[in-house]
């Protein structure tokens, strides 16, 4: 495993620094009910929901994914910071990469808004340099454009040197697209074909394993 300093760091927001999918199932169920539509498990709604809401709605709901939107996002906003979760050791590792002086960025599919109210929300805004989210940039992850927003104003350009941290394959995906170091960060390793062409280069249980590779450098 590479210790090289890394210029910058850009982490995913959901359930790799938060756990919101409790939250994000009660927002879908309520929309999805509200529409019409069967409810999911919450492994469906794992497995389901990637993309950003402005790419998967008009796929799930078609002419009136703007209506399912609204519906969406009023349940969201309602629930969402009262429920919200830290992951555990999460604001530890945040405090030991920024008390480095390594550039720290956000890349969600989640709404722009939202994130940085929940980022305000967990006093976390002042770790990062910018915090991009769904909406924010002409594309959403896993295109590069939310990457280099991320990186707007810090002098550095994605590369092998800016890693890339997240849970998901999208995550890693936006990793190669940008150019990007890929991290995996959660509990169970990468399967053999998981990933495809996107596998991570470096993977860790949790917030807890990063931080003591962190320590180091």
């Amino acid at each position: 495993m590479s210790l090289e300093r890394p210029s910058a760091i850009i982490f995913d927001w959901d359930n790799t620094l938060v756990d919101t999918w409790p939250v994000i199932h009660d927002s879908m169920n309520t929309t999805l009910e509200e529409m019409g539509f069967t409810l999911w498990s919450i492994d469906e709604t794992k497995e389901r929901v990637r993309r950003s809401l402005r790419e998967a709605f008009p796929d799930l709901f078609g002419d009136r994914w703007e209506v399912a939107r609204d519906i969406f996002y009023a349940r969201f906003r309602k629930i969402h910071l009262e429920r919200l979760e830290v992951l555990q050791g999460a604001e530890a590792l945040l405090k030991s990469l920024y008390a480095k002086n390594i550039y720290l960025g956000v890349v969600s599919n989640k709404s722009g808004d939202n994130l940085r109210r929940e980022a305000a929300h967990l006093a976390w805004d002042q770790y990062f340099g910018r915090i991009v989210g769904a909406m924010d940039a002409k594309r959403d992850k896993p295109a590069i454009e939310p990457v280099l927003m991320a990186l707007d104003g810090s002098d550095i350009t994605p590369g092998s040197d800016v890693w890339f941290v997240g849970d998901t394959k999208i995550d890693m995906e936006c990793a190669y697209n940008s150019g990007c170091f890929p991290v995996l960060i959660r509990r169970e390793p990468p399967e053999a074909k998981e990933f495809g062409d996107f596998m991570p280069e470096m993977h860790f249980s949790g917030c807890d394993m990063l931080t003591t590779l962190a320590s180091k450098l």
